[in-house]
């Protein structure tokens, strides 16, 4: 693959990534300390809307009914528009300061929120190749707009199927999707065919309205349930488990003889009586299936829904599904991959210096190993071309099988020609074989000097590749013209899959989330502290 040769404006935005590298690493550690999960990050959302407005966006807040969404543009006259995101979602259970040894971030607990991917750096990459491209933009009279959405709940793939349906990729002339390593040889790249798979999330609701039914043959009449007989009568907690434990035992059965999928399970908490003689009229379980195929995932749902059925009906209790995510496998264009690519090719891979490599080697001490004179993994530093990290990728899996592994920008590529490329984060390597535990991956996510390699390499990967699709219509062109035939005539088309969002945002349950307390900020399960 041949290495473009860097343009005018190109060199504007390396230039201005140059300049304000300090900023974004002082705002991805702001992003970083926010820890925000799914559907709750009201701060971080926040954050990126008053920035976006300062740097003179127009800003849609709560984007496609969404609270923490949104959707930003900017122009500088009639051209293509290109698309590019910032996801800013942790997860709950993975709180861990920016530090070499492992404790949580001050005044909460390990149970709260932490970014793990880390969407923290991810979002400010984004959001530093859109700025630079903003100024180049300016500089250089190249005509076009920005559009710039917010992504929350990317962990649950929760807001790319709703904008997707709502119109908000629509219009595109591409997107750029950047996303930390998180798996060899997927390390310094871009997808070239196998991208990632679609995913079903859902929320089982079991609700018991009439316990007093439950033995209302035997009762003796008494208005108020006697010798507290009604707590024997089956509850939600009940017909939750039964689904647990049906769905666990069917698991191998679900998808016989498939191979490349998962699905993991959620508890959510509802208030229930404390320890009274009533039984629990409320309870929930989330599920997520991450599979290569649509077909896959209605497989799994419909013996869910058979288990969840048959639970309710063994307890007394009635059911309810509420959709979290309906999301697409993901379609490839590799002339998008080209401009990727190309565009890291240009910029190079991550660098980490000697202050860097002195913190990894303290986190290796602190972590209970030995530290090393190269603490990082060495492909961290080196490009791998897509085509022969495709072929590495591939080597574990059938030749029927599409689409692996799980991210909701599959949805965009559906709207518009979509690119999607990996830039290392910093990863130890573990001289033992034995991995090392979550909290150093985390740390080293949120500590700048480890962190801040990747940003700055991603984030100028961002701006040459929208620069490119501003300035080359000959490049633009090609990647539509391959969106055009791979989907069978475009948006529509006879190969197209339509959204499959057919649902309202899920906000409205017991997310984990922060919550202000006569003691300040805390988390929603109380801490040991």
């Amino acid at each position: 693959m041949d290495k473009p040769v860097t343009t005018s404006a190109q060199a504007t935005a390396l230039a201005c990534l140059d300049g304000i590298q300090p900023l974004l690493s002082a705002w991805t550690r702001t992003i970083f300390d926010f820890g925000e999960t799914a559907w709750r990050e009201y701060q971080s959302a926040a954050w990126y809307v008053e920035r976006l407005k300062r740097e003179g966006f127009a800003v849609e807040e709560g984007s496609g009914g969404m609270p923490t969404a949104f959707c930003a543009h900017w122009t500088n006259g009639a051209g293509p528009t290109i698309g590019m995101y910032a996801e800013y979602d942790a997860v709950p259970g993975n709180c861990q300061d920016a530090v070499t040894v492992k404790q949580p971030r001050p005044g909460l607990g390990f149970e709260a929120g932490g970014h793990t991917d880390p969407h923290s750096g991810l979002g400010m990459a984004s959001l530093g190749g859109l700025l630079a491209t903003k100024a180049a933009m300016q500089r250089h009279g190249i005509a076009g707009t920005l559009r710039f959405t917010g992504e929350p709940a990317e962990k649950v793939r929760g807001s790319k199927p709703i904008h997707a349906a709502k119109g908000y990729y629509d219009g595109l002339a591409g997107m750029i999707s950047f996303h930390p390593f998180y798996m060899l040889p997927l390390c310094n790249t871009a997808r070239w065919d196998t991208h990632c798979g679609a995913a079903y999330a859902m929320i089982y609701r079991f609700i018991c309205d009439e316990p007093e039914n439950w033995a209302s043959a035997a009762g003796d009449g008494a208005p108020i349930p006697q010798a507290h007989s009604a707590v024997r009568a089956p509850g939600a907690n009940d017909a939750l488990m039964m689904m647990y434990m049906a769905s666990k035992a069917l698991r191998d059965s679900m998808l016989p003889h498939q191979g490349g999928w998962s699905i993991s399970e959620a508890i959510l908490t509802a208030g229930q009586a404390t320890a009274d003689n009533l039984p629990a009229g409320l309870a929930e379980i989330q599920y997520m299936i991450r599979v290569p195929t649509l077909a896959m995932a209605e497989q799994v749902t419909a013996v869910l829904d058979r288990n969840a059925q048959a639970a309710a009906s063994m307890s007394g209790c009635r059911t309810e599904r509420h959709w979290v995510s309906k999301s697409r496998p993901g379609l490839a264009n590799h002339a998008m991959a080209e401009i990727a690519y190309g565009a890291l090719s240009t910029v190079g891979p991550p660098h980490w210096d000697e202050a860097a490599m002195a913190i990894a080697r303290e986190i290796q001490v602190n972590a209970g190993g030995t530290a090393t004179e190269n603490p990082f993994i060495d492909e961290l530093e080196r490009l791998i071309e897509p085509k022969e990290a495709e072929a590495i990728l591939r080597r574990d899996l059938p030749p029927s099988q599409v689409n692996s592994t799980s991210d909701d920008y599959t949805d965009m590529s559906w709207h518009t020609p979509t690119a999607r490329f990996y830039v290392a984060r910093p990863a130890l390597r573990s001289a033992s074989g034995v991995p090392y535990p979550a909290w150093v991956m985390n740390a080293l996510g949120g500590i700048s000097a480890t962190i801040d390699p990747m940003v700055l390499c991603a984030a100028k990967t961002v701006a040459l590749a929208a620069l490119r699709l501003l300035e080359d219509k000959t490049a633009r062109d090609a990647a539509m013209d391959e969106f055009v035939t791979r989907t069978g005539g475009g948006v529509g088309g006879a190969n197209w899959i339509a959204p499959l969002c057919d649902y309202e945002p899920p906000i409205n349950f017991r997310w984990p989330e922060y919550v202000t307390t006569a003691r300040g900020r805390d988390w929603w399960i109380p801490s040991n502290q």
